[in-house]
């Protein structure tokens, strides 16, 4: 998207200009369609623990479940849990009641015990069938293999067999496990809520101009071209443009950006932000799967299931925990059988051992802080593509920015006013912006748009005509004016004092255009004209020096024109008149020096220096969104977003670490306790203890994570 440099002749001189010239090419949302964008509720609601295809099983184990499924199981459980409790043995011997006796009581607790294991235990089991089936037997499997043993050798003694039965274990087991996955479920549901909300952005209604008339429609019936009525505090229906109106409107839902975005004919609205005081009539330019908001939901919803290193590590080590839980398992009864146990301690320690050793925490570990990571950068206008490019962006020790568009807004502005005399710069430039006003040259728009940032009046001038080819003139209050570059000084020999001289002088050894407003023969004022810096910049440069990154500009411009724009923001190297083909060459040459290399670009003509960076960041270019290349996207095309993403990164890769060191560490101890090492000093652990352990480090594992939500982004 680099333009040319902008020499000062073929920019000055107003028959020059070429209109094309100035803002960057949008970025579009990734064409609707596939079928795996579509149903991205259903995928959410199914989505387990985040994993995506390929994953251990562990991650997908509660495909098709919900939080309101293993609501419902666990107080029915409860319920058949009770009776089993208060006719067992394990309640009565510890407090020292007597339950009442009736015909058939002995039965109680094996009925129930039963019922318990059928509803309750169900869904344990339907998960272990779909692990065995994918050959990655992991946390269901070691559920079902506990539950199961417990519920054939209690029967067994019920119908006869020496030993005593286990119904109490097993009922509290089955209904604290469920208990387990209510609470991971909502952690879950709470990470991903975020994005479920925007769904509901949405009007449900729109009023569609048709004619002379208004009529309320649903969003649904709503097409290109359709114009539509905003009122003032209703929400956007469809992505648009504004035909007639003006407003403020808060975007904060979709960018993050907490100012509300004014708004006037020709500007873009999206779909699901909330119209301020004004009314717009807007005319529809992406309704359904085509707009911004899909968009981002789709990101949001492929980056919470893909791939990470830290997730396969964690892929790993539960299936390696699965391995060991079973060869624990298997020594611990046969030990304690050897040492003259009976049957009935042996199978309990095992039923232990296989519930504590669970990889419960550590399928959750990653999972939900990928889930709670996106949907947090996604709220501060971060699109996550890919979970790699987020967890390599910790390591990152340079940043290449592209200059148009990124550092810059890739449209001309004045960067710098010089006066002679006694005349103020903010009049000076009133009074070319007045001159400029009829032109539809690109340097006199950005004359007239530096005007209007700074508030001041532009009156209506009579007698305008364009010189061709030296500039343009104009009377205002009886003033004659001119504005043009050198050719207009050279073809009615204007004076120009040795300030303006000197400031002319400077500003074209920066690669800057320099244009003069001209009265009698005289030049008042001579104007800088270039590429304008964003005011972002300035502070990101400032983040990322304080970060200890180093800073990078890759352009396509002149040299003196990148030194300018390098100089003034501080960058420390500027790479210059680099060619769209050349940057991904320079990007590699970064990475061969041993860089780690983040690359910010447009996303479209700088598909191949993100490709191939370590990271590749892509702005976006107002509410469109690039999803052909790079990681992550800018939604907001603030490049202060960018020291926002390392910090991001950091914070998550440090909770996936915490999580996963807890996960694993407390199976080394829990592990040996649950097949019984300390019993003859007589510390025991019973099943429905092993699972509350169990349960207690997935919550402590669910409750670290979701910590990262109090992360506050800098800026």
């Amino acid at each position: 998207m680099e333009r040319g440099s902008m020499e000062r002749g073929s920019m000055a001189d107003h028959h020059h200009h070429d209109s094309s010239a100035g803002r960057p090419s949008e970025l579009t949302i990734e064409e609707p369609g596939h079928p795996e964008h579509r149903e991205t509720h259903a995928a959410h609601d199914h989505a387990g623990h985040g994993g995506g295809h390929g994953q251990h099983a562990g991650h997908d184990q509660h495909a098709g479940h919900s939080v309101a499924m293993f609501r419902n199981k666990f107080w029915i459980s409860l319920a058949l849990t009770i009776p089993t409790l208060v006719w067992g043995h394990m309640l009565q011997g510890a407090l020292g009641y007597s339950a009442p006796e009736f015909n058939g009581f002995r039965w109680i607790p094996a009925i129930f015990g039963t019922a318990v294991f059928a509803y309750g235990g169900w869904v344990f089991l339907q998960g272990a069938i779909r692990e065995l089936r994918g050959r990655l037997p992991g946390m269901m499997t070691l559920i079902s293999l506990a539950i199961l043993v417990a519920f054939v050798f209690s029967a067994a003694v019920t119908l006869g067999y020496p030993g005593m039965a286990l119904w109490e274990e097993l009922a509290t087991l089955v209904t604290i496990m469920l208990l387990g996955h209510w609470i991971e479920m909502r952690s879950i549901q709470q990470a991903q809520g975020a994005l479920q909300e925007l769904a509901k952005l949405l009007p449900d209604m729109a009023s569609r101009i048709a004619g002379e008339g208004i009529e309320d429609v649903p969003v649904s019936e709503l097409r290109e071209g359709d114009l539509v009525l905003v009122r003032p505090g209703a929400s956007v229906p469809a992505d648009g443009v504004v035909r007639q109106g003006e407003s403020a409107v808060n975007e904060s839902m979709i960018t993050g950006e907490s100012q509300p975005v004014k708004k006037a004919e020709g500007r873009k609205v999206i779909a699901g932000t909330v119209n301020g005081s004004g009314s717009l009539r807007v005319a529809i330019t992406g309704t359904g799967e085509r707009t911004a908001l899909a968009g981002i939901m789709r990101l949001v919803a492929q980056a919470q299931t893909s791939r990470s290193r830290a997730q396969a590590l964690a892929d790993r080590a539960a299936f390696a925990l699965t391995l060991v839980a079973l060869g624990s398992g298997i020594a611990t009864i046969v030990v304690w059988l050897a040492l003259g146990a009976s049957p009935a301690f042996a199978v309990e320690r095992l039923v232990t051992v296989l519930v504590i050793a669970c990889p419960h925490a550590l399928g959750l570990a990653i999972p939900l802080v990928i889930a709670i990571s996106t949907t947090l950068a996604a709220q501060n206008g971060l699109l996550v593509r890919d979970r790699r490019g987020l967890e390599n962006a910790r390591l990152i020790d340079t940043v290449v920015f592209d200059k148009t568009g990124t550092l810059t807004r890739g449209e001309v502005g004045v960067v710098k006013i010089t006066t002679a005399g006694e005349l103020e710069a903010d009049e000076a430039l009133r009074l070319a912006a007045t001159v400029e006003r009829d032109s539809e040259h690109s340097i006199a728009q950005g004359i007239a748009r530096s005007a209007e940032e700074r508030g001041l009046a532009v009156p209506a001038v009579r007698g305008f005509e364009a010189i061709p080819g030296k500039g343009v003139r104009a009377s205002l209050d009886g003033r004659e004016l001119m504005m043009g570059g050198p050719a207009l000084l050279t073809s009615f020999g204007v004076e120009v004092p040795e300030t303006l001289e000197q400031a002319a002088a400077e500003s074209s050894g920066r690669g800057q255009a320099t244009i003069y407003l001209v009265e009698g023969g005289t030049a008042l004022a001579v104007f800088a004209v270039a590429d304008v810096i964003r005011p972002e910049s300035h502070e990101a440069v400032r983040d990322l020096h304080r970060r200890s990154i180093e800073v990078v500009m890759m352009t396509g411009d002149a040299r003196a024109v990148a030194e300018a724009v390098g100089g003034e923001l501080g960058i420390d190297t500027v790479m210059a008149e680099v060619l769209p083909e050349q940057k991904s060459s320079k990007v590699e040459e970064l990475r061969r020096a041993g860089k780690r290399v983040a690359m910010v670009g447009d996303g479209v003509n700088d598909a191949p220096a993100l490709v191939t960076a370590d990271v590749g960041i892509a702005i976006g270019a107002g509410t469109d969104v690039a999803v052909e290349a790079g990681d992550i996207v800018l939604v907001r095309s603030d490049p202060r977003d960018v020291p926002r993403i390392l910090d991001l990164s950091k914070a998550s890769y440090r909770k996936m670490i915490q999580n996963l060191i807890w996960a694993a560490g407390y199976n080394v101890v829990a592990i040996p306790l649950a097949a019984g090492v300390l019993a003859r000093w007589g510390i025991l652990l019973s099943p429905a203890a092993g699972a509350v352990l169990m349960s207690a480090s997935t919550v402590i594992v669910a409750v670290n994570a979701q910590l990262l939500r109090r992360m506050k982004f800098a800026g």
